[in-house]
């Protein structure tokens, strides 16, 4: 390991989590519809997930007890309005009192208003599909901002490329994240609505408003770069283009994906994955933040989700020494980076098991207990002299892709 690199000032270091993954309980949503259906996808229900509805105090505690000083979490559309047009105002209380403990452990809360679900009475009439969802999704956005009078960033929706360029749920652990196919259709109703939310975050005059993209680090096979471009277009650089006038877009990255004639090229024999089956490449958030400084030209960043599944807290730290590492070249470069937020703060439900660990903090199945790992203490020694580590470049990231290539399609 070389020399370590300071952090821009006021750099926000943290970790996210959403509502669904964690909170437990989260029956009137789409997505405990569906984990309850007969012929669910889903290896096990969410059911309590983490409990973090109830210990939510405890785990805000631990994250600002290690060092670090920003938590992104989401808003559960489904309990603010559980039925359409039906505001709970205790639910609204709950997720004021979460940003007032961040405020009181100085962190900054970084708020989601939609991760993935949404209200079972939204999903019965078409979810991104029905006829008036972004009027919904506003009126939601306005509801929200009721509690948003300190928050002073605000993710309208995650992964907006991953929800509508999938026609289920799943995961192909062959060949990274494969979707069926792309929707152009729910891509442009998503990015209405994003547009619209974002409009009235801004009537709040302190709001920095943005999306999260999933970026896949799109690389091709030598001789198919117009492949690449083509499949990487309705699955990510859309909706990178709509962040052009945000105030930010979260940088989302885990892996990459190879492009050959027939899209994404199977791993190789032999290449290191993770508990998802993707390729083990910390080298793609350094990718992923040039890709989208230069499609979106520019936009201020924040690396909103990045991490990894794993059993070994050593090859965490391990993988997010290397992504930090290749954080800090992209800042060198002139990327605009205003925080690093790890995926994730606890080991949680991972849409359909909780078999992937990507926590800095292990959750006991039955008891709920805590045990944060080395890894939390790690990133928030990091954070406490706000610099990152710099790891030396691996071969197969320096010049040596045309062997990886040929080595995936032997």
């Amino acid at each position: 390991m070389t020399s370590p690199t300071p952090a821009p000032d006021n750099f926000l270091w943290g970790a996210a989590t959403a509502g669904h993954q964690i909170e437990g309980g989260n029956t009137n949503t789409g997505h405990w519809v569906q984990e309850h259906a007969p012929d669910t996808w889903s290896k096990e229900p969410s059911g309590d997930a983490c409990d973090s509805y109830h210990r939510y105090g405890e785990d805000i505690a631990l994250l600002a007890e290690a060092g670090l000083n920003a938590y992104r979490f989401s808003l559960e559309w489904s309990r603010i309005e559980p039925a359409k047009g039906e505001v709970s105002r205790a639910q609204l209380a709950h997720y004021r009192r979460m940003i007032d403990t961040c405020r009181e452990a100085g962190v900054e809360p970084i708020v989601t208003l939609q991760h993935f679900t949404v209200p079972r009475w939204q999903h019965e009439e078409g979810g991104w599909y029905a006829d008036d969802v972004v009027d919904r999704f506003r009126i939601f956005t306005e509801t929200a901002t009721s509690i948003l009078a300190d928050v002073n960033w605000v993710v309208t929706i995650n992964e907006p490329n991953m929800m509508v360029n999938q026609t289920e749920a799943r995961i192909d652990t062959e060949v990274g994240v494969n979707f069926p196919g792309p929707s152009p259709h729910a891509a442009k109703v998503i990015a209405e609505a994003h547009h619209a939310s974002v409009e009235v975050l801004r009537g709040l005059g302190h709001v920095k408003a943005g999306w999260t993209v999933a970026n896949q680090v799109y690389q091709a096979v030598p001789g198919h770069e117009k492949d690449r471009d083509e499949w990487a277009y309705w699955r990510e650089d859309f909706f990178l283009e709509q962040s052009r006038n945000d105030d930010f877009i979260g940088v989302q990255s885990y892996l990459r994906t190879i492009i050959g004639p027939d899209g994404p090229v199977p791993f190789a024999d032999g290449v290191e994955r993770t508990l998802t089956g993707w390729e083990y490449y910390p080298e793609a958030l350094g990718h992923a933040l040039r890709h989208t400084r230069d499609v979106t030209g520019g936009v201020p960043m924040m690396v909103t989700e990045n991490g990894i599944a794993t059993r070994d807290d050593r090859k965490r730290i391990d993988y997010t020494s290397g992504a930090l590492s290749g954080m800090a070249a992209a800042i060198e470069d002139g990327c605009d980076v205003r925080g690093y937020l790890h995926w994730s703060l606890l080991d949680n439900y991972e849409w359909g098991s909780f078999e992937p660990t990507f926590g800095l903090i292990a959750v006991d199945r039955e008891t709920f207990v805590r045990t944060p790992k080395p890894s939390l203490a790690w990133l928030g020694d990091l954070a406490r002299r706000n610099e990152f580590p710099r790891v030396p470049v691996r071969p197969e990231d320096a010049g040596n892709f045309a062997a990886a290539v040929a080595g995936r399609l032997s």
